[in-house]
């Protein structure tokens, strides 16, 4: 056989070869998400910010650390010129994902987001994305929560007098008050609620003095929402057989003997929801709520609390309730 002939079947065979092999896996990326949070308070706050900040550590770890979630954050931004100031300079660096979390922070990101189209940007709590791709908002149900702590309060209540205190009756501050207000009604509509609005989420000296006027006035059950409730929970410590109930984060750290339960914001379902729609190409656009029935909102008993069987199981009831309609309760 001529050398030609050997070169052209040689040839041949090399390109047949590489026509029917299989081809290469593609390879993974090993790129990292980075996603940055402004919050309006600490991230031990036992409330709305440690809420968020459980979640994203919980994420961060679960898809396998540093290497995988790059995460950074800005605590304590009561100030909404400065929060502003972070969102945008987090944007400029490059992060994927932008998290403002804190409903005074939505002029700022619908000013921010048109500016970075390749940033996704998610907000809440609220349920406005502005009409625009790149920004998701969320916000949570906290009636519902707040329906069941209220069933357990007017169980336990003995003088039938209950305090609230609260930052602004707006947003999942107010709604949870509602849902409170609700559940209360449905056990006993001859307890008497008194609420006091402080006028402010960061004030932890207000929130004390409210709770104290409201156990002085006879009080046994306190409930509010928002950072500075401590100062509540710190108020019924002092007082001593005062009984709290949370919502946002789990609180019966603050106090073993009060905390009877409270409402859990859990927000990983929806972080790894926008960080996997991110991965497909879907920058925003949707809105998020956190309810019983999805898992995002869960009721927290403390074990070291003796929660009589009756009240836990009417609490159990009202979840159940809530979850498959057959209670409704109003925002």
């Amino acid at each position: 056989m001529s050398f030609k002939r050997l070169f052209f079947v040689a040839l041949m065979v090399t390109l047949l070869t590489a026509a029917w092999a299989p081809s290469a896996a593609p390879v993974a990326s090993t790129k990292a998400v980075r996603i940055a949070v402004i919050m309006p308070s600490a991230i031990t706050d036992m409330a709305f910010s440690q809420s968020m900040f459980s979640a994203l550590k919980g994420v961060q770890e679960e898809m396998g650390g540093e290497k995988a979630l790059e995460l950074k954050y800005t605590e304590n931004m009561f100030n909404v010129p400065d929060a502003a100031a972070a969102i945008r300079d987090y944007a400029s660096q490059g992060f994927d994902i932008v998290i403002a979390h804190g409903s005074q922070y939505g002029a700022s990101v619908q000013e921010i987001a048109p500016d970075f189209p390749d940033t996704t940007f998610a907000w809440g709590t609220d349920v406005n994305t502005f009409g625009l791709k790149n920004v998701y908002a969320y916000t949570a149900a906290a009636e519902e929560g707040g329906y069941v702590n209220g069933v357990m309060a007017a169980m336990l209540t003995k003088s039938k007098k209950i305090g609230v205190t609260g930052p602004i009756e707006v947003g999942d501050a107010k709604t949870y008050i509602d849902g409170f207000t609700q559940g209360v009604a449905s056990v006993d509509k001859t307890i008497t609620i008194s609420k006091t609005w402080t006028g402010s989420f960061s004030d932890v000296a207000l929130m004390t003095e409210a709770a104290k006027t409201h156990i002085a006035a006879g009080a046994d059950v306190l409930t509010g929402s928002s950072q500075s409730v401590v100062g509540s929970i710190g108020a019924a410590k002092d007082k001593g057989g005062v009984l709290w109930f949370g919502t946002q984060a789990d609180q019966a750290s603050l106090a073993k003997d009060l905390v009877v339960a409270s409402q859990v914001y859990d927000w990983t379902k929806m972080l790894k929801d926008i960080i996997a729609k991110r991965a497909e190409g879907k920058l925003g656009g949707e809105k998020y709520v956190l309810q019983l029935k999805n898992d995002g909102l869960k009721i927290a008993f403390n074990p070291d609390y003796k929660l009589p069987d009756k009240v836990k199981a009417a609490a159990e009831k009202a979840v159940a309730g809530i979850k498959d309609g057959s209670i409704k309760v109003e925002p």
